[in-house]
């Protein structure tokens, strides 16, 4: 199985890093991280870079397509080479995904037109403007379309994508791999149980 992650100035590197971790621990299954052009590209920190290895047109019918979000999503919405690779890819992919605003992506390329979705909590109802249907949970699953939640969900994503399209028990397999057993300090990971007044902070450190 050969998934595909395009990359775009300023995404978020966990969301990429997240499921290219997962998808590439499976058996049998090839991860190529794709751009315009290919070589480094900077995440939304401007600390980070990682290497495309391919170009967007050198790879245009992966078995998988994870698009990343992050803050430079506004910017990528106008890419027209990027947003074209989407609609034409997903035409022959067994499963088109996303996480984060990287759901605003496959929006553009009109992949999510009637369907279920999500995104980040921050930024969930302005997925009604791509003609999907918003879904407050960690990840959707809509035909052959899966989107995640907010940055960490897309280990979520990419573990339920590998149970979907191979078995329960490579997934767990790898789910125990990369010891993915989280138990976080805080019960803040969520607008339902974070302290009141903390949404509006969060939001600026991602904005």
């Amino acid at each position: 199985m050969h998934v595909a992650i395009p990359l775009y100035p300023r995404f978020t590197a966990l969301d990429a890093v997240g499921p290219y971790t997962v998808l590439a621990f499976a058996p049998g299954w090839r991860v190529t991280f794709v751009a315009a052009e290919p070589g480094p590209v900077v995440d939304d920190r401007g600390s980070l870079a990682l290497t495309a290895t391919e170009r967007l047109a050198d790879l245009p019918r992966p078995d998988v397509i994870v698009v990343p979000g992050g803050p430079g999503t506004v910017d990528a919405l106008s890419d027209q080479s990027l947003v074209s690779w989407i609609a034409h890819a997903h035409e022959h992919a067994r499963w088109t995904t996303s996480v984060c605003s990287g759901s605003f992506l496959l929006g553009a390329a009109g992949v999510l037109r009637g369907r279920r979705a999500t995104t980040h909590w921050g930024w969930l109802d302005r997925l009604a403007g791509f003609g999907a249907e918003p879904v407050s949970e960690r990840v959707v699953a809509d035909g052959t379309v899966l989107t995640a939640a907010g940055v960490s969900a897309g280990i979520d994503m990419a573990l339920t994508l590998l149970a979907e399209s191979t078995d329960p028990v490579t997934a767990q397999a790898v789910q125990l791999a990369i010891e993915y057993d989280p138990s976080p300090p805080f019960r803040a990971g969520s607008p339902k149980t974070a302290p009141d007044g903390l949404a509006e902070r969060a939001l600026g450190l991602i904005g």
